[in-house]
């Protein structure tokens, strides 16, 4: 008796574990609707976008929008005025699905315990500025102390600045820092309510316009100097929707290698000027660079540096209470299937840890020379 009771609880255990599986297997076997993707920025223009990026192109030219139009998927772009943190709060909350996000505060909701895997790059090498009134007294970072400066904290150019003002004997304590977001830091440095900021390109228009000055620029400097950002996803959304996942992808890496060609400048620029930023303030932050290296989508070991990195100093700051793995965070697997679909797989010179051509690269950059000059 005491055996057939046990063989009966044995036999309901199973069949609730394998109702549980069937439920699971039937949510999990739902039809994708809608891709939300957020963006770490507040954009402009109309349709809402965002400039000096790879993904902006796709963005701009509707082509995740065609690609999964065909299956009646919806594709929602969700823009954030809050930048990396307010990205990072959407993706806890199940809000977005992808996101285009900078290296600190993806770093930051990654230590939060944020669950994600990066899929490639989408915007790499990107300078920072100092910027300050036209007659200000400040021409270099060293003549920041004591200041009031803009910083947009909680950002990927947030480290950055620190590491310039480390760089130059200096210490964020050292300066009055103030946590504006970008468009307050214009209105701020326009009316002189500051007295330098930390900034990006959108700077330059007030540079144009006479109000501002551009006093320090890690434009040529040390590559450790400047701003990763990439295009990540929930792993959550990545398990249920592996070929959404691949989908998506292959649009960034289409997107990426238009971008990275020298004929498409011109039109590259154009296009990111729909976003609001002036066309001449592309020019500017791209100036004596090639495309095909700030627009490489590539997870070479440059990129996985510069994160190692990032996640160190934001543990030196205390911006992390805990170190966090950065190997294991990386998944290059949707962007090798998008390379070599689309024949791509030569396409971007891969970089070392330093920001140099790895030596397999030169090496076939030099043959590349030579076999193009013995054709003449």
């Amino acid at each position: 008796m005491q055996f057939t009771l046990f063989r009966r609880r044995v036999l309901a255990l199973l069949a609730t574990v394998l109702t549980v599986g069937v439920v699971s297997s039937l949510a999990q076997a739902e039809p994708l609707t809608t891709v939300r993707i957020g963006v770490a920025t507040a954009g402009g223009g109309n349709p809402i976008s965002w400039g000096g990026s790879p993904g902006s192109v796709a963005r701009l030219n509707g082509w995740l929008e065609e690609e999964f139009k065909p299956d009646g998927v919806k594709v929602e772009w969700l823009f954030f005025k809050g930048a990396g943190p307010a990205v990072n709060e959407a993706l806890s909350n199940k809000q977005i699905d992808f996101a285009y996000h900078g290296d600190l505060p993806s770093v930051v909701g990654r230590a939060n315990g944020l669950k994600t895997r990066i899929l490639l790059i989408s915007g790499a090498r990107n300078n920072l500025y100092v910027v300050t009134p036209p007659d200000s007294d400040i021409k270099s970072i060293e003549d920041l102390k004591g200041k009031r400066v803009s910083i947009f904290r909680g950002t990927n150019g947030h480290l950055v600045a620190n590491n310039l003002l480390n760089a130059h004997g200096l210490q964020e304590r050292d300066i009055k820092g103030i946590n504006l977001d970008t468009g307050s830091a214009q209105a701020a440095l326009a009316s002189k309510g500051v007295d330098a900021a930390f900034g990006g390109p959108e700077f330059f228009k007030l540079r144009d316009e006479g109000l501002v000055r551009i006093a320090y620029s890690t434009q040529g400097q040390d590559p450790s100097f400047t701003r990763q950002a990439h295009l990540h996803v929930r792993d959550e959304f990545a398990n249920e929707h592996p070929e959404a996942v691949q989908r998506v992808v292959d649009v960034f890496v289409r997107a990426a290698d238009w971008a990275s060609d020298e004929k498409n400048r011109d039109a590259l620029f154009k296009l990111w000027a729909r976003s609001g930023t002036p066309y001449e303030s592309y020019v500017a932050e791209f100036a004596n660079q090639q495309l095909a290296v700030r627009n490489s989508p590539l997870i070479d070991d440059f990129a996985i540096g510069r994160y190692k990195a990032v996640v160190r100093d934001a543990l030196k700051l205390k911006l992390i209470r805990r170190d966090v793995s950065v190997d294991d965070w990386f998944d290059p697997s949707y962007l090798q299937k998008s390379l070599k679909k689309l024949g791509l797989e030569h396409r971007w010179t891969r970089f070392d840890v330093k920001g140099q051509p790895e030596p397999q690269a030169q090496a076939q950059g030099q043959a590349q020379t030579v076999a193009s000059g013995s054709g003449g």
